[in-house]
């Protein structure tokens, strides 16, 4: 009988890898749209600022619009507060910034661009402008880091199981602290070789040392409370990178916008990232990255610092005695 339900288990683990796939990837981009975009129209006191109040309050669902002057709609486009500004004049000015995620300055800038040809002919200006590699790199390395980091911690505890011999603590702290400065170092290199004018300062060497070396605690700390069962939420996980926080939660389904990038620690690695490396050290995303990461890293560290026996060792605890000793007399 258990051999006739085999079938049917394999069936079953298939239809749920579909769904996991599915929900996390696909489902992610087929639902995308936007609604309440932040976008921020600015213009000087006077019959300007009539008609900036008459465009804000045609609203419409895909805009939030912010009434402002134009000096402090590009520090609310530097604060990633908005994502993009209509500068009401002669001509009227769309202004973007590459320090902003791709996805979202995309479609906002469609939609005031067309706001704005609407008034007469306009232009586009892009403040602290970003080339291929600088839209692509601050999600490419929180990609990278997290899978580097857990090929580290999966090496080991393979390495292990293999030797019979559970790492102790010094083991794991070491893996962590060397893993977080190679991994770092590779995607430093990797950064230099995309592009070589994107900064590599200490600030975002530091930042990338900070975002390895807290997915690193995060990820050994759980294999040993899991062993290599823990694989099977840590892999999963990485599919999120590219589909949820590659994206503006306003271009997400409400569903994936609370349950996925409300917590999702790629967000705040690659937001942060993608300011220190456009030149808005400022923004607030980068302190927030600073927080989260921080705090991953000592969680992490709690963990493995904690005492008590690890998944592992608790099961070769548990293990009847491999060798049995019997005596001639």
């Amino acid at each position: 009988m258990a051999n006739r339900m085999w079938p049917v288990a394999a069936a079953l683990a298939g239809a749920v890898v579909a769904v996991v796939l599915g929900f996390l990837t696909f489902g992610v981009q087929a639902s995308l749209a936007p609604d309440r975009l932040p976008v921020a129209v600015a213009a000087p006191d006077g019959p300007p600022r009539a008609a900036a109040e008459r465009i804000a309050a045609q609203g419409g669902g895909q805009l939030d619009w912010r009434v402002t002057t134009p000096e402090e709609a590009r520090r609310l486009l530097d604060d990633k507060a908005v994502y993009g500004v209509l500068e009401l004049g002669q001509p009227p000015i769309v202004v973007v910034s590459g320090a902003v995620n791709p996805s979202g300055t995309q479609v906002v800038q469609q939609v005031l661009t067309t706001i704005a040809q609407a008034m007469g002919p306009a232009q586009v200006q892009t403040v602290h402008p970003a080339g291929v590699a600088g839209r692509t790199a601050p999600l490419a390395l929180s990609a990278l880091a997290w899978i580097g980091c857990l090929a580290g911690g999966a090496v080991l505890v393979l390495a292990s199981a293999r030797r019979n011999h559970q790492p102790g603590t010094g083991a794991r702290l070491a893996q962590v602290g060397v893993t977080s400065v190679l991994v770092t170092a590779v995607l430093a290199g990797f950064t230099k070789l995309w592009d070589s004018s994107l900064p590599m300062g200490w600030d975002v060497l530091g930042f990338l040392l900070l975002t390895t070396a807290g997915f690193a605690a995060l990820q050994t700390g759980l294999l040993r409370l899991l062993g290599v069962r823990a694989m099977a939420i840590l892999g999963p996980l990485y599919l999120l990178a590219p589909a949820v926080a590659g994206q503006v939660p306003e271009l997400l389904h409400d569903g994936y916008r609370w349950l996925l990038w409300s917590w999702t620690p790629f967000r705040f690695s690659t937001e942060g990232l993608r300011s220190l490396l456009q030149g808005t050290p400022g923004a607030p995303d980068v302190a927030t990255g600073v927080w989260v990461l921080g705090g991953l890293l000592a969680a992490g560290l709690v963990v493995l610092l904690w005492p008590g026996r690890s998944a592992g060792q608790e099961a070769e605890a548990d293990a009847p005695d491999r060798v049995v000793h019997v005596g001639v007399h």
